[in-house]
Protein backbone atom coordinates (compact mmCIF):
# COMPACT_ATOMS: atom_id res chain seq x y z
CA UNK A 1 0.00 0.00 0.00
CA UNK A 2 1.00 3.49 -0.81
CA UNK A 3 0.83 6.40 1.69
CA UNK A 4 -1.15 4.02 3.72
CA UNK A 5 -2.26 6.17 6.21
CA UNK A 6 -3.29 9.03 3.74
CA UNK A 7 -5.09 6.28 1.50
CA UNK A 8 -7.50 5.41 4.49
CA UNK A 9 -10.04 7.54 6.64
CA UNK A 10 -7.24 10.03 8.61
CA UNK A 11 -9.35 12.79 7.56
CA UNK A 12 -12.23 11.39 10.21
CA UNK A 13 -9.77 10.65 12.62
CA UNK A 14 -8.11 14.46 12.67
CA UNK A 15 -11.77 15.69 12.84
CA UNK A 16 -12.52 13.76 15.84
CA UNK A 17 -8.59 13.72 17.21
CA UNK A 18 -9.25 16.64 19.45
CA UNK A 19 -12.66 15.66 21.01
CA UNK A 20 -11.01 12.40 21.55
CA UNK A 21 -8.15 13.35 23.70
CA UNK A 22 -10.48 15.61 25.36
CA UNK A 23 -12.48 12.92 26.30
CA UNK A 24 -9.52 10.88 27.24
CA UNK A 25 -8.04 13.40 29.20
CA UNK A 26 -11.27 13.93 31.32
CA UNK A 27 -11.59 9.80 31.46
CA UNK A 28 -7.95 9.48 33.20
CA UNK A 29 -8.37 12.31 35.69
CA UNK A 30 -11.91 10.83 36.70
CA UNK A 31 -10.18 7.64 37.02
CA UNK A 32 -7.29 8.54 38.73
CA UNK A 33 -9.49 10.76 41.44
CA UNK A 34 -11.83 7.75 41.71
CA UNK A 35 -8.56 5.49 41.95
CA UNK A 36 -6.68 7.05 44.60
CA UNK A 37 -9.40 8.23 46.67
CA UNK A 38 -10.79 4.40 46.84
CA UNK A 39 -7.24 3.17 47.58
CA UNK A 40 -5.93 3.11 51.27
CA UNK A 41 -2.31 2.76 49.82
CA UNK A 42 -2.57 6.10 48.10
CA UNK A 43 -1.82 8.94 50.36
CA UNK A 44 -1.10 12.49 50.41
CA UNK A 45 3.43 12.35 49.61
CA UNK A 46 1.81 10.39 46.35
CA UNK A 47 -1.15 12.58 45.67
CA UNK A 48 2.24 15.40 45.76
CA UNK A 49 3.68 13.41 42.97
CA UNK A 50 0.95 13.05 40.87
CA UNK A 51 0.24 16.63 41.14
CA UNK A 52 3.27 17.80 40.33
CA UNK A 53 3.84 15.68 37.38
CA UNK A 54 0.56 16.64 35.73
CA UNK A 55 1.54 20.26 36.34
CA UNK A 56 4.74 20.45 35.22
CA UNK A 57 5.03 17.61 32.25
CA UNK A 58 3.66 16.68 28.76
CA UNK A 59 0.44 14.92 29.53
CA UNK A 60 1.57 12.09 26.50
CA UNK A 61 1.25 9.00 29.58
CA UNK A 62 -1.77 7.62 31.65
CA UNK A 63 0.30 6.46 34.86
CA UNK A 64 -1.07 3.97 36.99
CA UNK A 65 -1.67 6.30 39.93
CA UNK A 66 1.45 4.76 42.00
CA UNK A 67 4.16 6.85 42.84
CA UNK A 68 7.71 4.59 43.08
CA UNK A 69 10.18 5.47 45.20
CA UNK A 70 12.32 2.67 45.31
CA UNK A 71 13.17 -1.06 43.32
CA UNK A 72 15.08 -4.08 43.70
CA UNK A 73 14.21 -7.20 42.09
CA UNK A 74 11.27 -8.19 41.16
CA UNK A 75 9.89 -6.08 44.34
CA UNK A 76 8.77 -2.09 43.90
CA UNK A 77 7.59 0.29 47.26
CA UNK A 78 5.85 3.50 46.54
CA UNK A 79 6.36 6.91 48.70
CA UNK A 80 4.25 5.73 51.35
CA UNK A 81 6.36 2.02 51.63
CA UNK A 82 3.86 0.24 49.96
CA UNK A 83 5.36 -2.70 48.30
CA UNK A 84 4.51 -4.24 45.06
CA UNK A 85 5.19 -6.72 42.82
CA UNK A 86 6.63 -5.52 39.24
CA UNK A 87 4.69 -7.31 36.59
CA UNK A 88 5.76 -5.09 33.90
CA UNK A 89 9.66 -4.65 34.02
CA UNK A 90 9.35 -1.41 32.53
CA UNK A 91 7.95 -3.00 29.29
CA UNK A 92 11.07 -5.51 29.18
CA UNK A 93 13.51 -3.14 30.39
CA UNK A 94 13.78 -4.90 33.76
CA UNK A 95 14.39 -8.43 32.41
CA UNK A 96 17.40 -8.65 34.66
CA UNK A 97 15.50 -7.20 37.61
CA UNK A 98 15.93 -3.91 39.80
CA UNK A 99 18.94 -2.28 40.29
CA UNK A 100 20.81 -5.23 39.69
CA UNK A 101 24.25 -4.92 41.73
CA UNK A 102 26.80 -6.43 38.81
CA UNK A 103 25.14 -3.87 36.15
CA UNK A 104 24.87 -0.66 39.24
CA UNK A 105 28.70 -1.45 40.09
CA UNK A 106 29.68 -1.24 36.29
CA UNK A 107 27.66 1.70 35.99
CA UNK A 108 29.45 3.60 38.92
CA UNK A 109 33.00 1.98 38.37
CA UNK A 110 32.89 3.27 34.49
CA UNK A 111 31.47 7.03 35.95
CA UNK A 112 34.57 7.83 37.74
CA UNK A 113 37.02 7.00 35.09
CA UNK A 114 35.38 8.39 31.47
CA UNK A 115 31.57 9.21 30.97
CA UNK A 116 31.26 10.44 27.33
CA UNK A 117 34.19 10.80 24.55
CA UNK A 118 31.76 10.60 21.46
CA UNK A 119 32.64 8.64 18.55
CA UNK A 120 35.08 11.55 17.19
CA UNK A 121 37.76 9.47 19.13
CA UNK A 122 38.79 5.61 19.88
CA UNK A 123 37.93 5.27 23.98
CA UNK A 124 38.71 1.60 25.58
CA UNK A 125 35.22 0.57 26.31
CA UNK A 126 33.94 0.54 22.67
CA UNK A 127 36.00 -2.30 21.28
CA UNK A 128 35.56 -4.25 23.82
CA UNK A 129 32.07 -4.26 24.17
CA UNK A 130 31.34 -4.53 20.58
CA UNK A 131 33.57 -7.71 20.52
CA UNK A 132 31.69 -9.17 23.35
CA UNK A 133 27.91 -9.00 22.07
CA UNK A 134 28.98 -9.58 18.47
CA UNK A 135 30.40 -13.09 19.86
CA UNK A 136 27.20 -13.87 22.13
CA UNK A 137 25.04 -13.31 19.40
CA UNK A 138 26.97 -14.60 16.41
CA UNK A 139 27.24 -11.61 14.21
CA UNK A 140 29.59 -9.48 12.27
CA UNK A 141 29.16 -5.91 13.13
CA UNK A 142 27.00 -3.90 15.77
CA UNK A 143 26.12 -0.43 15.52
CA UNK A 144 25.39 1.13 18.98
CA UNK A 145 22.40 3.41 19.30
CA UNK A 146 20.89 4.73 22.68
CA UNK A 147 17.05 4.00 22.53
CA UNK A 148 15.02 1.05 20.47
CA UNK A 149 12.92 3.32 18.40
CA UNK A 150 16.29 5.07 17.29
CA UNK A 151 17.71 0.55 16.82
CA UNK A 152 14.28 0.75 14.18
CA UNK A 153 15.03 4.03 12.61
CA UNK A 154 18.88 2.31 12.05
CA UNK A 155 17.71 -0.61 10.86
CA UNK A 156 15.55 1.46 8.01
CA UNK A 157 18.15 3.32 6.97
CA UNK A 158 20.40 0.68 6.42
CA UNK A 159 18.01 -1.44 5.00
CA UNK A 160 17.80 1.06 2.43
CA UNK A 161 21.43 1.55 2.18
CA UNK A 162 21.33 -1.81 1.32
CA UNK A 163 18.50 -2.18 -1.07
CA UNK A 164 20.18 0.83 -3.44
CA UNK A 165 24.08 -0.48 -2.97
CA UNK A 166 23.66 -4.37 -3.26
CA UNK A 167 20.08 -5.29 -4.56
CA UNK A 168 20.33 -1.73 -6.65
CA UNK A 169 16.42 -1.06 -5.97
CA UNK A 170 16.33 2.52 -8.16
CA UNK A 171 16.76 5.60 -6.17
CA UNK A 172 14.12 6.83 -3.83
CA UNK A 173 12.43 3.78 -4.89
CA UNK A 174 12.57 1.58 -1.93
CA UNK A 175 9.98 0.22 0.34
CA UNK A 176 9.87 -1.53 3.58
CA UNK A 177 7.01 -4.03 4.46
CA UNK A 178 5.67 -3.94 8.31
CA UNK A 179 3.08 -6.09 9.97
CA UNK A 180 -0.56 -4.74 11.16
CA UNK A 181 -0.80 -3.89 15.06
CA UNK A 182 3.16 -3.58 14.85
CA UNK A 183 4.95 -1.01 17.56
CA UNK A 184 8.48 0.46 17.55
CA UNK A 185 7.89 3.73 18.88
CA UNK A 186 6.64 6.98 18.35
CA UNK A 187 8.99 9.00 16.17
CA UNK A 188 7.80 10.16 13.33
CA UNK A 189 8.90 6.71 11.12
CA UNK A 190 7.35 4.42 13.61
CA UNK A 191 4.16 6.32 13.43
CA UNK A 192 4.01 6.02 9.63
CA UNK A 193 4.14 2.14 9.94
CA UNK A 194 1.39 2.19 12.88
CA UNK A 195 -2.07 0.88 12.32
CA UNK A 196 -2.94 2.11 16.03
CA UNK A 197 -4.86 5.78 15.44
CA UNK A 198 -3.77 6.77 18.70
CA UNK A 199 -0.20 6.38 17.33
CA UNK A 200 -0.39 7.94 13.97
CA UNK A 201 -3.56 10.44 13.93
CA UNK A 202 -2.66 14.35 13.70
CA UNK A 203 1.20 13.66 13.07
CA UNK A 204 0.88 13.51 9.41
CA UNK A 205 2.63 13.71 6.39
CA UNK A 206 3.76 9.92 6.45
CA UNK A 207 7.26 8.55 5.51
CA UNK A 208 6.24 7.16 1.94
CA UNK A 209 7.06 3.56 0.69
CA UNK A 210 5.93 1.68 3.71
CA UNK A 211 3.25 -1.50 3.06
CA UNK A 212 1.07 -3.08 5.78
CA UNK A 213 0.33 -6.39 5.77
CA UNK A 214 -1.63 -9.05 8.36
CA UNK A 215 0.65 -10.35 10.89
CA UNK A 216 1.04 -13.69 10.67
CA UNK A 217 0.47 -14.08 6.94
CA UNK A 218 3.10 -15.75 4.94
CA UNK A 219 0.97 -15.70 2.09
CA UNK A 220 0.49 -11.64 2.46
CA UNK A 221 4.48 -11.87 2.96
CA UNK A 222 5.15 -13.63 -0.30
CA UNK A 223 3.09 -11.12 -2.61
CA UNK A 224 4.42 -7.89 -0.52
CA UNK A 225 8.13 -8.93 -0.85
CA UNK A 226 7.96 -9.88 -4.76
CA UNK A 227 7.62 -6.28 -5.31
CA UNK A 228 11.30 -5.90 -6.46
CA UNK A 229 11.54 -2.58 -4.66
CA UNK A 230 10.89 -4.01 -1.48
CA UNK A 231 14.13 -4.27 0.69
CA UNK A 232 13.16 -5.23 3.56
CA UNK A 233 10.04 -7.45 5.87
CA UNK A 234 10.71 -5.64 10.04
CA UNK A 235 8.42 -7.88 12.14
CA UNK A 236 8.42 -8.25 15.96
CA UNK A 237 8.93 -12.21 16.63
CA UNK A 238 5.95 -12.14 19.24
CA UNK A 239 3.95 -8.34 19.44
CA UNK A 240 4.31 -6.78 22.35
CA UNK A 241 1.61 -3.51 22.71
CA UNK A 242 -0.86 -5.54 20.12
CA UNK A 243 -1.28 -7.37 23.19
CA UNK A 244 1.04 -10.21 23.32
CA UNK A 245 -0.26 -12.09 19.71
CA UNK A 246 2.00 -14.89 19.34
CA UNK A 247 2.27 -16.47 15.12
CA UNK A 248 1.95 -19.64 14.29
CA UNK A 249 5.28 -22.19 15.21
CA UNK A 250 7.49 -21.81 12.67
CA UNK A 251 6.69 -18.43 11.36
CA UNK A 252 10.02 -16.39 11.54
CA UNK A 253 11.63 -19.12 9.96
CA UNK A 254 9.54 -19.33 6.77
CA UNK A 255 9.21 -15.70 6.75
CA UNK A 256 13.21 -15.57 6.60
CA UNK A 257 13.26 -18.09 3.79
CA UNK A 258 10.58 -16.15 1.79
CA UNK A 259 12.73 -12.87 2.33
CA UNK A 260 15.98 -14.58 0.95
CA UNK A 261 14.38 -16.28 -1.91
CA UNK A 262 13.05 -12.30 -3.02
CA UNK A 263 16.17 -11.17 -2.06
CA UNK A 264 14.83 -9.13 0.83
CA UNK A 265 16.34 -9.04 4.63
CA UNK A 266 14.84 -9.96 7.28
CA UNK A 267 14.72 -7.49 10.15
CA UNK A 268 13.99 -8.93 13.69
CA UNK A 269 12.57 -5.98 16.16
CA UNK A 270 13.18 -7.80 19.52
CA UNK A 271 13.62 -4.62 21.56
CA UNK A 272 10.78 -6.24 24.10
CA UNK A 273 11.14 -10.02 22.89
CA UNK A 274 14.57 -10.45 23.21
CA UNK A 275 17.19 -11.14 25.84
CA UNK A 276 15.83 -13.84 27.57
CA UNK A 277 12.53 -12.77 27.94
CA UNK A 278 10.37 -15.21 26.01
CA UNK A 279 12.78 -18.55 27.55
CA UNK A 280 15.49 -18.10 24.89
CA UNK A 281 18.24 -15.79 24.61
CA UNK A 282 15.84 -14.28 21.31
CA UNK A 283 12.79 -15.29 20.56
CA UNK A 284 13.85 -15.91 16.60
CA UNK A 285 16.20 -18.22 18.38
CA UNK A 286 12.41 -20.59 19.12
CA UNK A 287 13.07 -20.87 15.31
CA UNK A 288 16.43 -21.17 15.27
CA UNK A 289 16.63 -17.91 12.74
CA UNK A 290 19.35 -16.04 12.24
CA UNK A 291 17.69 -12.24 10.85
CA UNK A 292 19.74 -10.54 8.33
CA UNK A 293 19.24 -7.45 10.89
CA UNK A 294 18.35 -7.52 14.37
CA UNK A 295 17.06 -4.61 17.04
CA UNK A 296 18.23 -4.61 20.90
CA UNK A 297 17.58 -2.56 23.47
CA UNK A 298 15.89 -2.11 26.85
CA UNK A 299 17.16 -5.35 28.97
CA UNK A 300 20.14 -4.46 26.77
CA UNK A 301 20.90 -2.02 29.71
CA UNK A 302 18.62 -4.01 32.83
CA UNK A 303 17.36 -0.82 33.06
CA UNK A 304 19.92 1.02 34.39
CA UNK A 305 21.01 2.86 31.49
CA UNK A 306 19.41 3.57 27.87
CA UNK A 307 21.45 1.15 25.50
CA UNK A 308 20.19 -0.11 22.15
CA UNK A 309 22.12 -1.55 18.95
CA UNK A 310 21.30 -3.10 15.27
CA UNK A 311 23.48 -6.37 14.75
CA UNK A 312 24.20 -7.22 10.78
CA UNK A 313 26.90 -9.62 9.16
CA UNK A 314 29.04 -7.55 6.95
CA UNK A 315 27.23 -7.08 3.81
CA UNK A 316 24.78 -5.60 5.04
CA UNK A 317 26.39 -3.50 8.07
CA UNK A 318 29.44 -1.69 5.72
CA UNK A 319 27.03 -0.85 3.68
CA UNK A 320 26.71 2.25 5.75
CA UNK A 321 29.47 4.60 5.57
CA UNK A 322 31.14 7.26 7.64
CA UNK A 323 29.29 10.30 8.02
CA UNK A 324 26.32 8.75 7.20
CA UNK A 325 24.91 7.32 10.27
CA UNK A 326 25.91 8.29 14.14
CA UNK A 327 25.03 9.57 17.58
CA UNK A 328 26.57 11.64 20.00
CA UNK A 329 25.82 9.15 22.91
CA UNK A 330 25.73 6.01 20.91
CA UNK A 331 28.67 3.75 21.86
CA UNK A 332 29.64 5.55 25.08
CA UNK A 333 32.09 4.26 27.53
CA UNK A 334 29.24 3.90 29.93
CA UNK A 335 27.04 2.48 27.77
CA UNK A 336 29.34 0.22 26.89
CA UNK A 337 30.19 -1.38 30.69
CA UNK A 338 26.65 -1.32 31.13
CA UNK A 339 26.13 -3.49 28.52
CA UNK A 340 28.29 -5.91 28.88
CA UNK A 341 27.51 -6.23 32.52
CA UNK A 342 23.68 -6.73 31.52
CA UNK A 343 24.37 -9.66 28.75
CA UNK A 344 26.56 -11.09 31.37
CA UNK A 345 24.16 -11.44 34.13
CA UNK A 346 21.68 -12.64 31.63
CA UNK A 347 24.44 -15.83 30.93
CA UNK A 348 25.85 -16.17 34.54
CA UNK A 349 22.52 -15.99 35.74
CA UNK A 350 20.71 -18.47 33.41
CA UNK A 351 17.82 -15.97 32.82
CA UNK A 352 16.82 -17.61 29.53
CA UNK A 353 16.33 -20.73 31.30
CA UNK A 354 14.13 -18.97 34.21
CA UNK A 355 11.92 -17.49 32.27
CA UNK A 356 10.90 -20.51 30.02
CA UNK A 357 10.21 -22.35 33.71
CA UNK A 358 8.52 -19.64 35.30
CA UNK A 359 6.53 -18.67 32.43
CA UNK A 360 5.50 -22.07 32.19
CA UNK A 361 3.89 -21.74 35.72
CA UNK A 362 2.67 -18.63 34.95
CA UNK A 363 0.70 -19.85 32.61
CA UNK A 364 -0.53 -22.87 33.42
CA UNK A 365 -1.66 -20.65 36.73
CA UNK A 366 -3.33 -18.29 34.39
CA UNK A 367 -5.47 -20.40 32.48
CA UNK A 368 -6.75 -21.92 35.63
CA UNK A 369 -8.76 -18.39 36.11
CA UNK A 370 -12.50 -18.15 35.63
CA UNK A 371 -13.32 -18.37 32.17
CA UNK A 372 -16.33 -16.32 32.05
CA UNK A 373 -14.08 -13.24 32.67
CA UNK A 374 -10.47 -13.93 30.99
CA UNK A 375 -11.11 -15.33 27.18
CA UNK A 376 -7.83 -15.98 26.27
CA UNK A 377 -4.26 -16.16 27.76
CA UNK A 378 -1.46 -16.30 25.62
CA UNK A 379 2.13 -15.59 25.56
CA UNK A 380 5.67 -17.83 25.47
CA UNK A 381 8.36 -17.72 28.50
CA UNK A 382 7.68 -14.78 30.48
CA UNK A 383 5.57 -12.63 28.04
CA UNK A 384 2.46 -13.07 29.21
CA UNK A 385 -1.18 -12.07 28.55
CA UNK A 386 -4.92 -12.21 29.56
CA UNK A 387 -7.48 -10.99 27.57
CA UNK A 388 -10.48 -10.44 29.86
CA UNK A 389 -14.00 -10.30 28.74
CA UNK A 390 -15.56 -6.56 26.82
CA UNK A 391 -17.95 -5.90 30.26
CA UNK A 392 -15.16 -5.57 32.32
CA UNK A 393 -12.16 -3.04 31.44
CA UNK A 394 -8.23 -3.57 31.79
CA UNK A 395 -7.46 -0.03 33.61
CA UNK A 396 -9.90 -0.87 36.30
CA UNK A 397 -8.26 -4.27 36.95
CA UNK A 398 -5.29 -3.17 36.58
CA UNK A 399 -6.21 -0.64 39.73
CA UNK A 400 -7.65 -3.79 41.38
CA UNK A 401 -4.04 -5.52 41.02
CA UNK A 402 -2.37 -2.58 42.41
CA UNK A 403 -4.05 -2.39 45.28
CA UNK A 404 -3.64 -6.28 46.27
CA UNK A 405 0.18 -5.27 45.61
CA UNK A 406 1.05 -6.51 42.22
CA UNK A 407 1.77 -3.70 39.17
CA UNK A 408 0.67 -4.24 35.52
CA UNK A 409 -0.47 -2.14 32.50
CA UNK A 410 -3.31 -2.38 30.19
CA UNK A 411 -2.68 -2.41 26.12
CA UNK A 412 -6.06 -1.38 24.59
CA UNK A 413 -9.08 -1.72 26.54
CA UNK A 414 -9.11 -5.67 27.24
CA UNK A 415 -5.81 -6.69 27.76
CA UNK A 416 -3.44 -6.95 30.51
CA UNK A 417 0.51 -7.67 29.93
CA UNK A 418 2.03 -9.80 32.13
CA UNK A 419 5.84 -9.41 31.96
CA UNK A 420 7.86 -9.99 35.16
CA UNK A 421 11.35 -9.30 35.81
CA UNK A 422 13.19 -12.74 34.34
CA UNK A 423 14.97 -12.94 37.87
CA UNK A 424 11.82 -13.97 39.02
CA UNK A 425 11.22 -17.00 41.91
CA UNK A 426 8.95 -19.69 42.22
CA UNK A 427 7.98 -18.57 45.37
CA UNK A 428 7.62 -15.06 44.62
CA UNK A 429 5.56 -15.87 41.33
CA UNK A 430 3.09 -18.18 43.87
CA UNK A 431 2.71 -14.60 45.60
CA UNK A 432 1.88 -12.88 42.64
CA UNK A 433 -0.06 -15.50 40.71
CA UNK A 434 -2.03 -15.49 44.07
CA UNK A 435 -2.96 -11.98 44.19
CA UNK A 436 -3.85 -12.03 39.85
CA UNK A 437 -6.51 -14.66 40.85
CA UNK A 438 -7.62 -13.52 43.77
CA UNK A 439 -8.16 -9.58 42.30
CA UNK A 440 -10.22 -11.88 38.92
CA UNK A 441 -12.07 -13.60 41.32
CA UNK A 442 -13.17 -10.55 42.65
CA UNK A 443 -14.92 -9.18 39.96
Amino acid sequence: MIHYVSCRIIDIYKMFFKLNRVVHTLSRNLARSKATEASPRIGTASHTVFTREDKYGAHNYHPIPVALAKGQGVHLWDVEGNHFFDFLSAYGAVNQGHCHPKIVAALKNQADILTLSSRAFYNTSLGEYEEFITKLLGFDKVLPMNTGVEGGETACKLARKWGYTVKKIPENKARIVFADGNFWGRTLAAISSSTDPSSYAGFGPYMPNFDIIPYDDLDALEKAVSNPDVCAFMVEPIQGEAGVVVPQEGYISKAKAICKKHNVLLIADEVQTGLARTGKLLCVDHDATKPDILILGKALSGGVYPVAAILADDEVMLTIKPGEHGSTYGGNPMACKVGIAALEVIEEEKLSENAAKMGDLLMADLKRLPTDVVKVVRGRGLMCAIEIAEEHNAWDVCLKLRDNGLLAKPTHDTIIRFTPPCVIKESELGECTNIIHKTITSL
